[in-house]
């Protein structure tokens, strides 16, 4: 059962003076029998009050102001969390697409988790699926083939894309990073009917390294038959165990997005992600995404969405 020390700094510094900043943040860890939260502490600017609720995904979210005039908004997150998943999961690789079937229709969450809304680039979805699920025989193995099919014919190259990339971009890249990845694999997945969800949180320390490591990252869960929810990543093509501490979870990246907010003032903002994992034996692995925006709106939407996007 390791234990990782996780600090996440999100920092926006603006070129002349704004106000009334109003905030979201989900930065919490998820509450679920894989992970268990030692120690917690959250430092923002002007010390404001954290109004912490549940929403309809069943993540933790804080909401926050800004009142007074500022020139700068730092969000810092120190945790210290204990991963409990086993290092060898025991996945259902015998659950049929009857019984998945069976278990959605009795479920509305996994019904609206199953649906998929067609893209211009469907019938080559339809191709990926088609082939995935030929050569599996249970909905875990699909599961499986879809992601080592991205691993295999998509390249991971950092910058090429953006929180705005479509699946159908990313289709014709060949190429992207973790966020890309989950939500090319949600829409194979939901494409079969599999009930699929979007997970946001980090990669920690791996012995054979992992792509996206000691910094933000994506993947997804699958439903599976007389399972129920287990996580792959695309990234590395591996099942979720005890590397990958969870933050949030949703249909997609903006159910996830870790913060996101409005402020008043015709601004430009210039933001920097920085994320370092720290190992029980000594190692830290460190991230910093530096980020320039150039909104210049009255009440201007920010988004720390680049922490995702690794």
């Amino acid at each position: 059962m390791p234990i990782f020390n996780i600090h996440h700094i999100t920092r926006y510094e603006y070129d002349r003076p704004v106000k009334e900043s109003t905030n979201e943040i989900k930065i919490y860890p998820f509450q679920c029998p894989d992970q268990e939260t030692l120690q917690h502490e959250l430092l923002i600017t002007g010390h404001p009050e954290v109004q912490v609720f549940q929403d309809y995904w069943g993540n933790r979210y804080g909401s926050f102001n800004v009142l007074p005039v500022h020139q700068q908004l730092v969000i810092e997150s120190k945790l210290i969390v204990r991963t409990t998943a086993p290092s060898q999961l025991r996945i259902n690789f015998h659950g049929s697409w009857q019984q998945l079937q069976d278990e959605t229709n009795t479920q509305l969450l996994l019904l609206e988790l199953a649906s998929s809304e067609p893209i211009a680039a469907q019938e080559r979805i339809n191709e990926i699926a088609r082939s995935v699920q030929e050569k599996a025989h249970s909905v875990a193995a699909t599961v499986e083939a879809a992601s080592e099919y991205i691993f295999k014919h998509f390249k991971y190259i950092k910058g090429i894309t953006t929180i705005e990339t479509t699946v159908d971009e990313v289709l014709e890249h060949q190429a992207g990073v973790c966020q890309d990845f989950a939500h090319l694999l949600l829409k194979i997945l939901r494409t079969l009917g599999v009930p699929s969800r979007y997970v946001s949180g980090y990669i920690c320390p791996n012995k054979n390294g992992m792509r996206g490591e000691g910094a933000t990252h994506a993947w997804i869960e699958a439903w599976i038959p007389q399972y129920g929810w287990a996580g792959i990543d695309p990234t590395n093509n591996v099942w979720v165990t005890n590397n990958h501490v969870k933050l949030s979870v949703g249909r997609h990246f903006n159910d996830c997005t870790p913060v996101k907010g409005t402020f008043k003032g015709p601004a430009k903002q210039k933001l920097s992600v920085f994320v370092s994992v720290g190992y029980e034996d000594g190692h830290v692995f460190e991230d910093l995404n530096n980020v320039d925006t150039y909104q210049q709106q009255t009440d201007n939407e920010m988004a720390d969405s680049f922490s995702a996007q690794q």
